[in-house]
């Protein structure tokens, strides 16, 4: 595997867990190899690993973002990942205020109810 993926990999397994990430990385793997090495290395060794801004905040942006789009399965993971990367439950809620403003309070609402979810696990 490429630098990419290897970072990728290790950034995934803090953010998930050690324990989680294996079953994490087959769920894309089972589907389509390519794309579980495409997501590893992009978006974990390429997009998590840079500078800028701390895990909480891009987990915050990352929240926002997916909630915006309605794309549940990843604001799960997300929402799962921001908890790790240190941001509160207050903080995820504050975070969808703004996607409420910019993006709609049904996505918001929807968001909710996954964090509600999320943090019953």
């Amino acid at each position: 595997m490429s630098d990419d993926y290897d970072k990728g990999y290790a950034q995934f397994a803090r953010m998930v867990g050690e324990e989680n990430i294996e079953a994490l990385t087959a769920r894309f793997r089972a589907v389509c190899p390519d794309f579980e090495t495409e997501v590893v290395s992009v978006v974990g060794g390429r997009v998590w690993t840079r500078g800028g801004i701390d895990l909480k905040t891009r987990s915050l942006c990352s929240i926002s973002a997916l909630a915006a789009l309605g794309r549940n399965n990843a604001l799960k993971l997300n929402m799962q990942m921001a908890l790790r990367n240190g941001a509160s439950v207050a903080e995820i809620c504050e975070a969808l205020f703004q996607v409420a403003v910019y993006a709609g309070y049904p996505a918001a609402w929807d968001a909710l109810e996954m964090l509600e979810d999320v943090t019953k696990d």
